[in-house]
């Protein structure tokens, strides 16, 4: 297939091309040159410890190279470590260290390689930050995989200005030129917490920084960069994949380049031993400055140990203002340093934690009523203060307010007045001046420029009905000087009505007459809407118990009224009992119920039922149901349809009634009973010393269902026996089954007394159902 022809260059391509190719060869040439660098640096080395001339020192360089077999920049590189001795050196140590056990070992001198030539490109350019970046890519951070890199410088006001960049569009690196102070980004993370920050996948934090938009999912790494307990900016290094664990050596190179950062960053005089019988040229300025100021204030800089770490401050200077709380003069705190004069400074308060802090990030602190502590003959005197720590080049400013006790009282009592709505007053009654504050201007509803209400004057701004209680008032006050109070109605300008309490008291002079009214207004309308609400729900709460009461005294006298608690019943060939207890609280009553009648066909009814609930509505289903039943039963039909018609009459009651019942029809001719159940529990039937209960034959409660049948079965009985039929209060426990209950009661009325009417009033004493529920209990005896 013949190729295509190439189309011929636009003169906008060639252009193009030749500007990417200029940058390729100026970037090779930086790169050269710091390799340069590196190379003479280690040439230099060599002069001094040979004492030998420049062509010498390269020659032995050679000379070198050739016997360990490196280049001339891996050896370069191997010499400037042994002879630095420094924090790079100590790096590739411990990366040879790590190395020597690795297989297959790789090459030790690639590390030391790289951040040499680095820290040479950062020497060579070190007014130059961008410079620094590119330099810090091309030899540094690429060969770990890294594709860009940005050097943040922080700001005293916390924001991060984008000092350098390489690896970053031109667009992108001038939208991320300045970085407001709050937005959470990686480098301000690591400037917050100044220590080193890993983020494995960008996307997965959420936190928005440089060039996330072309790696959104890239690893990042932000180290802060400083010096002499300063952190200046922050190095943040970009991955273009998710970036896995790194070993710790890793780690230390990456801090290894941002203190190289950190020297291009440092444009302020770093403090040092030697400054520190003079004067620093920023703390010149910060004098004036403190001298100024109305609070007390100290100027304090650094004391850095030997490998320029923080030590501890010293405080240069305290301004005419400042009153040591532990009450010693200015000369002795001036000059020391902070954590000798305050060693609790470093205690539970953390303010040399925030001055350490505002030191090294420059973000400025304050804060209301921090606990001052200082030692007194070694006893710890706690005060309480605003502060306000701000760094100022390399001198910290720390600016503190002791609380005065009386103002904060003051203060206290202003806020507890506002809270209670409380308004003071004073008049004096000899030239008529009368003081308000300002809450009492605010009850009043007038402007603070408005001239005040004179007590005499209250009746006028009160309502009519209050004016008997205010006369009382002002004349208790005004002409029996004695303290008094009221509570009225005032009438405001605008047309508001408050419920106030005035409280006042007369203030004598020394030959005792009257010289002043002094007392307080008080806004309770809140308390008496409240009240007024309280008696009103009383009232409604004592109505519905009321009404509560009345529909449980009527339930009980209706049930009263049909079931007696004692009924003895004759009939032929049996003799009945019955025993009915109430319910012990009122408002339980219940809608237990029982009945015996003779049928004209000479057939005995007895039943048992209980309507699920309490009150006067499961009293009425009761009647409703006790004498359906009864209708239903002069029809002749037996106990399963009796209570099949029950069902349907309980299922189209309209309070959607659900009741249980037990009924059975006895013939004393032929001393057989038949009996149907519908969710109730079975009779109890006793024959000489033996109780034992009916089978619990099919029968679903009472008005579930429209259309249910119920089974039936028929027992013979013999002269002596008894029938016990019963409802659940006789049996029934919170914490046991039926079946437990059931047999306890078996064993009750096998044990019981010959007579029925001792064995029913056994049972109703020798009960243990706990639910305070009503009982009803029916005895046959047969003759």
């Amino acid at each position: 297939m013949p190729s295509l022809p190439q189309q011929a260059p636009t003169p906008l391509g060639r252009l193009v091309a030749t500007v990417e190719r200029l940058r390729r060869e100026v970037r090779e040439a930086h790169a050269a040159a710091d390799g340069r660098a590196l190379v003479e640096l280690a040439k230099g080395i060599l002069m001094g410890r040979l004492d030998c001339t420049p062509a010498a020192a390269a020659h032995q360089l050679d000379e070198l190279c050739r016997e360990a077999g490196l280049s001339p920049l891996e050896l370069a590189a191997e010499i400037v470590n042994q002879a630095a001795r420094d924090h790079v050196s100590e790096i590739a140590a411990e990366f040879v260290e790590r190395a020597a056990t690795a297989r297959p070992a790789p090459r030790t001198s690639d590390v030391a390689v790289r951040l040499r030539t680095a820290e040479s490109g950062v020497l060579a350019a070190a007014a130059d930050t961008q410079a620094v970046a590119e330099s810090l890519l091309a030899n540094a951070l690429t060969p770990l995989g890294a594709v860009a890199v940005a050097v943040w410088a922080a700001a005293p006001d916390g924001s991060l200005a984008l000092a350098g960049h390489a690896g970053f569009p031109s667009e992108e690196a001038s939208r991320w030129r300045h970085v407001p102070p709050g937005v959470a980004t990686v480098p301000r993370m690591a400037l917050r917490e100044r220590a080193s920050v890993t983020l494995p996948d960008l996307g997965r934090e959420g936190l928005p920084s440089i060039g996330h938009l072309q790696w959104p999912h890239g690893g990042r790494m932000a180290v802060p960069a400083g010096t002499g307990g300063r952190v200046h900016g922050v190095l943040e290094v970009c991955w273009p994949q998710p970036l896995p664990p790194q070993p710790p050596q890793i780690q230390r190179q990456v801090e290894a380049l941002a203190e190289l950062c950190a020297h291009t960053l440092d444009t302020a005089v770093p403090p040092d031993a030697a400054a520190a019988e003079g004067l620093l040229p920023d703390v010149s300025e910060l004098i004036d400055l403190a001298e100024g100021l109305h609070d007390p204030t100290i100027i304090l800089t650094p004391v850095l140990y030997e490998d320029g770490r923080l030590a501890d401050f010293r405080i240069r200077h305290v301004n005419s203002r400042f009153a040591d709380p532990a009450g010693r003069p200015r000369g002795d705190v001036s000059g020391a340093l902070l954590l000798e004069a305050y060693p609790m400074a470093a205690g539970e308060s953390g303010l040399f934690e925030t001055i350490e802090r505002v030191h090294a990030t420059g973000e400025p602190f304050r804060a209301e009523r921090v606990s001052l502590t200082a030692l007194v003959d070694q006893i710890p005197l706690t005060s309480v203060a605003d502060i306000s720590v701000s760094r100022h080049g390399a001198a910290v400013l720390l600016i503190w307010r002791i609380e005065d006790e009386t103002a904060r009282l003051a203060n206290l009592l202003q806020h507890a007045q506002r809270l209670g709505r409380i308004g003071g007053f004073e008049e004096n009654l000899a030239n008529g001046e009368i003081t308000w504050n300002s809450e009492l201007y605010a009850l009043h509803g007038l402007p603070v420029t408005a001239s005040p209400v004179p007590l005499r004057d209250l009746p006028d701004y009160a309502h009519p009905d209050d004016s008997a209680a205010l006369g009382r008032f002002l004349r208790a006050v005004l002409r029996y000087r004695r303290p008094a109070s009221v509570d009225l109605r005032l009438r405001r300008s605008d047309g508001i009505l408050r419920h106030i309490r005035v409280v006042a008291e007369p203030v004598l002079d020394a030959a005792q007459r009257l010289h002043a009214v002094r007392g307080a207004y008080q806004d309770v309308s809140a308390q008496h809407w409240t009240e007024v609400a309280l008696a009103a729900t009383r009232d409604q709460l004592a109505l519905t118990e009321a009404e509560s009461a009345e529909r449980n005294r009527l339930a009980l006298q209706l049930q009263h009224a049909i079931m007696p608690p004692h009924h003895h019943i004759e009939a032929p060939g049996m003799r009945v009992a019955v025993r009915y207890r109430p319910a012990e609280t009122e408002s339980l009553v219940g809608g237990d119920w029982y009945d015996t009648l003779v049928l004209p066909s000479g057939l005995i009814l007895l039943s048992v039922g209980d309507v699920a609930g309490h009150g006067i509505e499961a009293a009425t289903g009761m009647v409703v149901l006790r004498n359906a039943l009864r209708g239903l039963a002069v029809t002749g039909a037996g106990p399963g349809q009796l209570m099949s018609w029950l069902n349907t009459v309980t299922h189209h009651l309209t309070k959607q009634v659900t009741a249980t019942a037990v009924c059975g029809l006895y013939d004393p001719r032929t001393r057989v009973m038949r009996w149907a159940r519908a969710g109730h529990l079975p009779p109890v039937l006793v024959r000489k010393d033996d109780a034992t209960a009916f089978p619990l034959i099919d029968g679903l409660l009472l008005g579930a269902l429209p259309d249910v049948t119920y089974a039936e079965q028929q027992v013979r009985l013999e002269p002596g026996d008894t029938l016990l039929m019963f409802t659940d209060g006789l049996v029934e426990r919170r914490d046991a089954s039926v079946q437990d209950s059931l047999a306890h009661l078996l064993d009750s009325v096998s044990a019981g007394a010959d007579d029925l009417d001792g064995r029913l009033d056994g049972l109703l004493t020798e009960s243990w159902s706990d639910t305070d529920d009503d009982t009803c209990v029916i005895g046959v005896q047969v003759d």
